[in-house]
């Protein structure tokens, strides 16, 4: 009995405690507006202090609306404590009851702004494995009526809401996640609403490399989200003392989007960034990139169904003439162009060297008088016969060239280029091959052959190189000195001994020291020397003499004295008994940098100078290929009146933009890339817009040349070169010579006079 009368108390209390625990929350298992809402959970996971009570279902018997939302689905433990801990809280504040109590009698339901207020601030919750298709159902159905209100205070009703499985995330709904923000300030309600905003792009990690995208038109549910607190403010609809809540610009890891991609954005808003063949940056430099190599691959000349060289020139308002060849000098920067490019194109440049060599090899005549054998074309073509249908190379050895003169340029160029594919490629193989060795070999006779010459220098008829009408370069004219210089040094690496190749190798060694130690002499210009030659004696005797070439210090010509400048110097056009020819040639100056022909002091002062007389050698469209122009009597006397080298035209110091990219190269070499750089941009500002043209003409190259032709091939791979380079200073290794170290151990046994 008394065992009855002990349970019977015990069910009474439990009783009395039911009803206590109902008088002071009698709205226990539904939200008020200032709680969290209980994620779901699972029969068996309720929580503890719930797990018989039948409080639950007498909660939900009063409230039927808030069903739903008083029983949440399962959420990840946790994310579960936090809001049980929460529970806790409010149950052990009986003080705030009234207040619960007051804030559901005014209003039935939370109100659409609260709940929205509410999912603001629930913590992230990531989708599970574990969800079912009935979960997310009610997930999508909880968040509904939120988000339609969201859409229409933000003036985007149109949003297509069969899209929000794509933007919802599971159990509730949060901010993005964001691994990058930058803030600004809101300039208007418009702006804060959504509305169509432009933004440029930007980085806004300040520094970690990745860029916002521009925002055509902001659908975005998350931005929308971050501006929701200003938005209600600046309608009434809340009013506090807060600042203005800055918009918050976000990468987002995983895309976030009602009908646009965020991912996709920059090729949508950005097309002029993504061009074919090349990664670029959007900047008028990359489009011209994509522009030059479109035009060059169009150059291509194709012999029996390969690519064997680059036509001169496709210019279509124009005559063909010659243009309409393939030159061996002008195919040097396009072959260099193919080499470096990324991945390298070497086919090209192979097959060019086999066809010339082949070329080297036929019968040379101009009128009864026959060749050298080493002689190699200035130019070629291919003749396609319609009968037959076959294909033949046809070549000029200067027989046609308005000069009529052999190009002595183009053995040293095909040497130097032979070298450039060797290096680049890999490929010894292709120098050792017997054909090969005995084209050098037949060069090298042609070049080193004994003669009446008291000079290492070579003897050249004018209009022999680049320059290729008479321009009174005739004698010893320093660029074909540095070629010789920079083809001895390419062919001494690559000649095999066998097969009288030991016999050359002392005869380049020999060559090559004398002829530095000549053209570093009595080539070199600075201040001191020209005060030296300002002050020679003339008619001296003996091996002591100071003024070795008998040179009249009244044949200095004026405007020297005011263009040497105090730092800088040069090599002078030409030296020989009696004449120095004291005109700037670039060419000839930046090769003795490539090759090391110059020393590392005359390599710099040649930079100093091209900085400190930038107006007068580059101008405003680079560069001069002589400085100065012959004028008056003296340009009647040596160019015959020539009506295409009128002074400050064609080669009479005119402006040719394929001399870039040994400007370059030489400023890469020695450290002053900077140099090359300006000259890129002002080239930049005016190739593409002026056609390509083979020169510009006027005192700082102003003026398209007034016979140049459009779309030449060697400007725009002079450009090429030039841009590789300055952007991978490695592909000056390409065609780059080396300090020779022999050669500077020979120069200290020199004697006292032979310094100026």
């Amino acid at each position: 009995m008394a065992s009855g009368s002990g349970v019977e108390r015990e069910r009474k209390l439990s009783r009395e405690r039911r009803k206590e625990v109902d008088k002071k929350d009698p709205s226990l298992g539904k939200s008020s507006g200032r709680e969290r809402v209980l994620p779901k959970k699972t029969p068996e996971k309720e929580c503890a202090s719930h797990e018989k009570e039948p409080l639950g279902e007498h909660a939900l018997s009063e409230e039927e609306p808030e069903k739903e939302r008083v029983s949440p689905k399962k959420t990840p433990e946790k994310e579960t404590v936090p809001q049980e801990k929460e529970l806790e809280r409010v149950h052990a504040s009986p003080e705030k009851e009234p207040e619960k109590q007051n804030v559901l009698a005014e209003k039935e339901h939370v109100s659409t702004e609260e709940e929205l207020e509410k999912e603001h601030v629930m913590p992230e919750k990531k989708p599970t494995s574990s969800d079912s298709a009935s979960t997310l159902d009610a997930k999508k159905l909880n968040l509904l009526p939120a988000v339609k209100y969201l859409l229409k205070e933000l003036d985007l009703e149109h949003v297509d809401l069969d899209n929000l499985p794509q933007m919802v995330e599971a159990e509730s709904y949060s901010y993005p996640d964001v691994t990058e923000t930058s803030e600004k300030p809101l300039d208007s309600p418009a702006e804060a609403s959504g509305e169509k905003t432009e933004q440029s792009t930007e980085n806004v990690s300040g520094g970690s490399g990745r860029s916002v995208p521009t925002l055509k038109e902001s659908h975005s549910v998350g931005a929308s989200l971050e501006r929701y607190d200003q938005i209600r403010e600046d309608k009434g609809v809340k009013k506090t003392d807060e600042p203005e809540k800055p918009l918050v610009v976000c990468t987002l890891k995983q895309p976030l989007n009602v009908e646009t991609n965020i991912g996709n954005l920059d090729q949508n808003t950005s097309p002029g960034s993504r061009l074919s063949g090349h990664q670029v940056t959007g900047t008028e430099g990359a489009s011209l990139v994509d522009e030059a190599w479109d035009r060059l691959q169009k150059s291509f000349v194709y012999f029996r169904g390969k690519p064997v060289g680059t036509l001169a020139a496709i210019d279509p308002s124009a005559e063909p003439l010659n243009y309409n060849q393939v030159f061996v000098r002008d195919f040097v920067p396009s072959g260099l162009a193919c080499l470096m490019k990324n991945p390298p194109e070497p086919e090209i440049v192979k097959n060019f060297l086999l066809q010339t060599l082949h070329l080297q090899g036929c019968q040379k005549k101009i009128d009864n008088y026959t060749l050298g054998e080493g002689v190699m074309p200035a130019s070629f073509k291919v003749l396609h016969d319609p009968k037959t249908q076959k294909e033949t190379l046809v070549a000029d050895f200067g027989g046609s060239a308005i000069g009529r003169v052999a190009p002595v340029d183009s053995v040293f160029w095909w040497i130097i280029l032979l070298r450039s594919y060797t290096k680049c490629t890999g490929d010894n193989s292709f120098s050792e091959l017997p054909q090969v060795q005995g084209g050098m070999k037949s060069i090298l006779k042609l070049c080193l052959c004994d003669g009446f010459n008291n000079f290492p220098t070579l003897l050249c008829a004018d209009g022999c190189c680049m320059v290729d009408r008479s321009m009174g370069i005739n004698g010893y004219p320093i660029e074909i000195q540095s070629l010789f210089y920079f083809a001895l040094r390419c062919a001494r690496q690559m000649l095999k001994p066998e097969h009288g190749g030991k016999e050359f190798f002392k005869r380049i060694d020999a060559r090559i020291t004398a002829l530095s130690f000549h053209v570093q002499t009595y080539y070199w210009l600075d201040i001191t020397q020209l005060n030296n030659i300002y002050r020679y004696k003339t008619e001296e005797y003996s091996h002591t003499a100071v003024n070795k070439f008998n040179i009249i210090p009244d044949s200095i010509p004026e405007w020297l004295f005011d263009f040497m400048p105090l730092r800088g110097g040069y090599f002078m056009g030409n030296v020989s008994p009696g004449r120095m020819d004291f005109r700037w040639f670039l060419a000839g100056n930046c090769i003795a940098i490539l090759s090391s022909l110059a020393t590392s002091k005359q390599a710099t002062a040649i930079m100093d100078l091209v900085e400190e007389r930038w107006e007068q050698l580059i101008g405003e469209v680079p560069l001069k290929v002589v400085y100065p122009a012959l004028e008056g009597h003296y340009w009647e006397l040596v160019t015959g009146c020539d009506p295409k080298n009128t002074p400050w035209s064609y080669h009479n110091g005119g402006s040719w933009p394929v001399l870039l990219w040994l400007l370059t190269a030489a400023c890469i070499k020695i450290g002053r890339p900077q140099i090359a750089k300006r000259a890129i941009d002002l080239v930049e500002q005016r190739l593409s817009k002026d056609g390509w043209p083979e020169y510009y003409d006027g005192k700082t190259g102003r003026y398209v040349g007034k016979q140049a032709r459009k779309f030449q091939t060697w400007s725009i791979a002079g450009y090429l070169v030039a841009k590789m380079m300055i952007e991978n200073e490695s592909n000056l290794l390409v065609i780059s010579h080396e300090e020779e170290k022999k050669t500077n151990k020979l120069r200290h046994t020199r004697s006292a006079s032979c310094f100026f």
